[in-house]
């Protein structure tokens, strides 16, 4: 048992402190539609961790600098003209597909592709835990200072505007924020799942909460229960954390939304 708390203990302390960020910025992405963003970060960071392991750097350092990268490009891209979901469609197909690509290219990474797709929170070790902590800190309290813009914007951009409200600016603030979290989850649960980690707590809270609070608080809650269950399912069955987590998630609001149309079904007859 000792054996299990020392591998699990660390990796369910990361797990819960990133879900301080998960639960607010996935309920935020579902608000302001902003879901393929966020997959298209997530498919980012593959290319920068190839990037890094062509360049022997840091893994951190390589997805951190092709998210802000990806942030600028985006910022540039952005036309009336060109539909959001189209234009986030096509950059996500391209980050992926080249992050496949160099991967493959580089001998020493092959072996740790699954790792990358679907996550291996098991890795994380206590002295990464400080400075996890310091950054999700920093990044709660920027997202604290500018809570009360996002939500306006959310609801109504042009009277968020007309109250004084810099759009451009809270738009910018709330992509850097979801690329500083795509970093600190590639480990958790992967490139091809971060969004998952963001969307399925928002969706579940959706359909208990009724007020934005409420829904923040049914997020975390939910995340928290995903990412422990999840956690102790992997290393019981020996499955990649990424899936586990994911998947127990999905399970919790498909039994949330079974039992809520059982309810309104019974209540109708």
């Amino acid at each position: 048992m000792m054996e299990w708390l020392q591998l699990l203990l660390p990796a369910w302390i990361m797990g819960s402190l990133l879900v301080f960020l998960t639960a607010p910025l996935g309920c935020l992405m579902l608000w302001r539609r902003m879901s393929f963003f966020a997959d298209t970060m997530a498919h980012g960071t593959l290319l920068g961790v190839a990037v890094a392991g062509i360049l022997n750097l840091p893994f951190w350092l390589g997805v951190a600098c092709l998210a802000l990268l990806l942030v600028a490009l985006l910022w540039v891209l952005h036309d009336s003209r060109l539909p959001n979901d189209a234009l986030l469609a096509l950059s996500s197909a391209t980050l992926l597909c080249s992050g496949l690509l160099l991967i493959q290219q580089v001998p020493s990474l092959r072996p740790e592709l699954l790792s990358y797709l679907f996550g291996d929170l098991l890795s994380i070790e206590w002295s990464d835990l400080p400075m996890f902590a310091v950054v999700i800190s920093a990044a709660l309290v920027v997202l604290y200072r500018s809570w009360s813009a996002q939500i306006q914007i959310a609801i109504d951009p042009d009277i968020a505007m007309s109250e004084g409200v810099n759009a451009n600016w809270q738009r910018l603030v709330f992509m850097l924020l979801l690329a500083l979290f795509t970093v600190l989850a590639l480990r958790a649960v992967g490139s091809l799942l971060m969004g998952a980690l963001l969307v399925i707590p928002a969706l579940s809270a959706r359909l208990l909460a009724h007020s934005p609070k409420q829904m923040v608080l049914w997020a975390f809650v939910l995340a928290q229960l995903g990412v422990t269950v999840g956690l102790w399912s992997s290393a019981a069955l020996n499955i990649a954390t990424g899936l586990s987590i994911v998947l127990c998630m999905a399970l919790c609001f498909a039994a949330i939304f079974i039992a809520q149309k059982f309810k309104s079904q019974s209540q109708s007859a």
